[in-house]
């Protein structure tokens, strides 16, 4: 399989788990079990297999920003890169999720919380930290 096919086909089974943790109108356990831990281990795996065959016998590595450019220059390591955004992106968003129900945090505005990691990932999280902040402190404000 090329390297454009297996990255249509991570971001295919990626946004599986992204549809599961936005639009299932409720998180029955079994089926958040798929974006939680099965789709991000199989990711993982994939992610695993590639930095395996491809990273040792590359060029580059993570010393240097110059050192990272070269080490991402082929296909193989690239797509390594992206799939391990993936899957630490879903396994993030999952937590994102959970603690969101945890918290009361309504699901629509948990959508915009998903969307953010999904899209922009590290700022999904800082948004979803903010997010509960000040929603624990409406809480003992209005008490």
């Amino acid at each position: 399989m090329s390297a454009d096919q297996l990255f249509s086909l991570a971001n295919q089974t990626a946004i599986i788990g992204w549809v599961i943790l936005v639009f299932l109108p409720r998180r029955w356990p079994p089926l958040f079990w798929i974006p939680q831990f099965i789709i991000p281990g199989i990711l993982a795996l994939g992610y695993a297999t590639l930095a395996l065959v491809y990273f040792a016998g590359g060029d580059g590595g993570f010393g240097s920003i110059a050192d990272v450019r070269a080490l991402f220059a082929q296909d193989e390591t690239l797509l390594a890169g992206w799939i391990h955004y993936l899957a630490f992106d879903l396994f993030v968003g999952a937590w994102i999720a959970r603690r969101s129900d945890e918290a009361g945090i309504p699901r629509l505005i948990q959508a915009v919380l998903l969307g953010f990691t999904f899209m922009y990932g590290p700022a999904g999280f800082l948004l979803f930290l903010i997010t509960r902040a000040l929603m624990a402190q409406g809480r003992k404000t209005s008490r």
